[in-house]
Parts: C-alpha cells; structure tokens; sequence
C-alpha cells in the first residue's frame, strides 16, 4: 500500500469512529432529557426507559473502545493522530458517565414516586440546571462534530452556571429540611438528583477540553478560563 491509500484508511476508520461516538452521544441526550421529563413529570416508564438504555451505552463504549485499540495496532498512527484517537476514547467514557448520571436521576424518580407525595418542594427549580446540563452535552458533541473550539470553551463557562445553581438549590433544600423534617427523606432523593445534573455539565467541560486538546496539543484540564484562553490566542 502507498502512503497515500494508508492516509485514505486511517481518515476512514477515524469517521467510522466518530460516527459511533455521534450516536452514542445522542443516545446519551436522549438518557438525560428522558430522566429530566421522569423527574418533572414523576414518570415511572420515563424512568424505567433511561434505565433500560443504560445497557445500549455501555455496549457502544465497549464498540468504541475496541475500535480505537484496532486501529492504533493498525496504522500506527503518529503524535497529532494519536491525540485524536485517545481524545476519543476519553470523550467515549465521559458520555458512558454522564448517562450514569442520569440512570441515577431515574432511580432517584422511582424512589421519589414509590415514596409518596412530593409536597412543596422546589422540583422545578432544577429544570433550568437540567435543561442546561443537557443543552450541554448537545453543545459539546456539535463542537467536537466541528472541531470548534471557541464552542469548547463556551460550554466551559456555562458550566460555571450549573454549579451555581446547584449551590443555590442545596440551600433551599437544607431550609426545607429544617423547617419540615418530614421532607428530609425526599429532600436527600433531589440532592442526589442535584448532584448528577452538576456532574452531567463536569463531563460535557471534560469533552471541551478534550476538543481543545485535540485541535491546540495542550493540555488544559484543571487550567483557569483566562489560561486556556490564552492557549487560543497561540498559532
């Protein structure tokens, strides 16, 4: 084979791989705003079909995975090509992750509805964190489909907003708790809900930063806004 078909190959097998990762991150949206609707919605087969598709994601991980270790034993690929693939394989597991997340707000729901009424607590204020967190990991999929890594870093920003919201939304529920201690039990069942949309956001940042690993070969995580900013800037 000439270089020129082995090039041809490799750019086949890194669609083929990025085809997959596209699917299985649109299965992974699809998880997290069935899981938001079954919380808003108190939807048991909401619920039971975020669980259930938990088991498809997990298959396409392994898909990935297998495919990106073929193709490095393969082609070999030099220092920029290799990047990509291992980018891949660590945005493949942050979207397995974040569907855990939300199978755990699904398991939050069931628990939620079998536990009884709801009564007053403040269910709708997570929407717009959900809302977010999902909006996220679409945002994020677009970026790396485009390799945009001005995109990246808006959704790294945005992420701070999730966080805050969250802080926010543990106060109201520690008042709650306090005040009516008969709502602590499902008090806990929103924290948990809480904390797996804020670790929904941390992995579609993680995905950003693989985006920008990908196109500028720095490595940015656990960096501040204003250096990866300045990572930009560099030719």
């Amino acid at each position: 084979m000439n270089e020129k078909h082995l090039s041809s190959q490799f750019d086949s097998d890194i669609e083929q791989l990025s085809t997959q990762l596209m699917e299985m991150g649109g299965l992974v949206e699809m998880q997290v705003r069935n899981a938001i609707a079954a919380l808003n919605r108190l939807s048991l087969p909401l619920a039971d079909e975020v669980i259930r598709v938990e088991d498809e994601v997990d298959s396409m991980e392994v898909t990935i995975d297998r495919a990106l270790t073929a193709v490095i034993a393969r082609r070999q690929p030099a220092a920029r090509d290799l990047r990509l693939l291992l980018s891949i394989s660590k945005i493949t597991s942050n979207l397995e992750r974040a569907g855990d997340e939300a199978q755990k707000i699904a398991r939050q729901v069931k628990s939620i509805v079998s536990g009884g009424e709801i009564r007053t607590l403040p269910v709708g204020e997570l929407r717009l964190s959900s809302d977010l967190a999902a909006n996220l990991i679409r945002r994020a999929l677009d970026a790396f489909a485009r390799l945009d890594v001005t995109a990246a870093v808006a959704i790294m920003k945005e992420d701070d907003l999730i966080d805050h919201e969250f802080q926010g939304f543990i106060r109201k529920l520690i008042t709650y708790m306090m005040e009516d201690p008969r709502t602590i039990s499902i008090s806990l069942n929103l924290l948990s809900v809480a904390k797996a949309v804020e670790r929904i956001g941390d992995h579609a940042k993680n995905i950003s930063e693989f985006i920008i690993y990908i196109v500028k070969g720095t490595d940015i995580r656990h960096s501040s806004l204003t250096h990866i900013e300045s990572v930009l800037q560099e030719d």
